[in-house]
């Protein structure tokens, strides 16, 4: 796991044990944001799609952990560590029913920290594995599963809009042709559809990819191609 790829996104209304926390990170190689309340990490993960997992102080002023929590799972699955001053069981099984995947209590040693962080993060690495995930920012492909997520849920895309997205993807940065479309996606059934079938199902994979269709871009007068756009 290359770490200096990872980043943490630190969110506590103290800003000494941000301080703290982020150091600790720091040290071992993480890339450190951080947020002063749940409303703005919220904001961060809507905006930025590049945070690895979230350190989460359950004990805030403006909105607890657990509703920030449980908001963010609205829409992101990113792992989320909690991190509190109240050792209860009840405490730990609300953090974890709201969609936390690891409970800490404070005091903790900065050993502790990484090491839960470090098994967070294997056990995101091992499930992307075995589902054979591809991750482009917000939109995450499936291959197996044949799923498309888009911010941690799933769309509902067609056995065709499937496979021309993943199409595209695999092949990022190249443009393809209608007809080259047409004939790899359709085959044996390409006499059967027009070339117009590929603009159409484009038009609805975008429209169903909201603001992921960017990374779809049309070459006019050629066709189209995927790009990891911002």
């Amino acid at each position: 796991m290359m770490k200096d790829t990872r980043q943490i996104l630190i969110v506590d209304d103290e800003a000494d044990l941000r301080k703290l926390v982020g150091s600790y990170l720091e040290k071992e190689s993480y890339f450190v944001q951080t947020a002063k309340s749940g409303e703005e990490a919220i904001h961060i993960l809507q905006q930025y799609h590049s945070i690895d997992l979230v350190v989460l102080d359950v004990m805030m002023d403006d909105m607890d952990g657990f509703t920030a929590c449980e908001k963010i799972r609205e829409f992101s699955m990113v792992p989320i560590l909690m991190l509190t001053a109240r050792s209860s069981e009840e405490d730990k099984i609300k953090g974890l029913k709201v969609g936390a995947d690891d409970y800490i209590v404070k005091p903790f040693s900065p050993r502790e920290l990484v090491a839960r962080i470090e098994a967070a993060l294997r056990r995101v690495d091992g499930l992307q594995t075995n589902k054979q995930m591809i991750k482009v920012q917000e939109l995450e492909v499936d291959k197996n599963g044949r799923i498309i997520y888009l911010q941690g849920k799933p769309i509902n895309a067609t056995r065709k809009e499937f496979d021309l997205l993943l199409y595209l993807l695999e092949h990022r940065g190249q443009v393809f042709t209608r007809e080259q479309l047409h004939e790899r996606l359709w085959g044996m059934d390409s006499q059967m559809g027009t070339l117009r079938t590929v603009d159409t199902h484009i038009k609805t994979l975008r429209l169903k990819l909201k603001s992921a269709e960017r990374h779809i871009k049309t070459v006019w007068g050629v066709g189209y191609k995927f790009e990891d756009a911002q």
